[in-house]
């Protein structure tokens, strides 16, 4: 420890008010995720194309990862932003529920510890079919990690 304009700070270079304050924020981020709380889905407002293998564009909405969804059909992407804004998919799937399977899917932790930091998804009510056929095109070209791989 160091003491820095009167307050001790740690070899990190955070004072002990500052480590707490992290610390509080990471609970509050926690508690979030997992409440039932519903959150907003209007509380994004901005919009991705993401490219399939085949070239086709999907559309997708980018939320904060505790958003919770309406009990609706859906595909849906873990993704990460990279250094240069880029954003990179760490998961893709598509599900019947887009609410059930985000409250309990166990792949969200694995997502988040592999970068993910925010959810794209975009309701899909044309059929299961037209869901996984999509879910394929996606995983085929982007080849995410938390994904098994997937052949053409």
């Amino acid at each position: 420890m160091c003491q820095s304009a009167g307050r001790r700070v740690s070899e990190s270079g955070l004072d002990s008010r500052s480590r707490r304050d992290i610390n509080r924020r990471k609970v509050n981020f926690i508690k979030r995720l997992f409440s039932s709380h519903r959150q907003a889905e209007n509380a994004s407002s901005t919009l991705i194309n993401w490219t399939g293998q085949s070239g086709k564009e999907y559309s997708y909405e980018i939320y904060p990862l505790e958003t919770s969804f309406r009990a609706l059909p859906g595909n849906y992407i873990y993704a990460g932003q990279a250094e240069d804004g880029s954003w990179v998919p760490v998961y893709i799937a598509q599900t019947r529920d887009l609410h059930q399977r985000l409250e309990g899917h166990v792949r969200m932790e694995d997502a988040i510890a592999k970068g993910a930091t925010h959810l794209h998804a975009h309701y899909c009510s044309v059929g299961q079919a037209a869901r996984c056929t999509e879910e394929h095109d996606l995983i085929l070209r982007w080849q995410p990690v938390c994904n098994e791989p997937v052949e053409g």
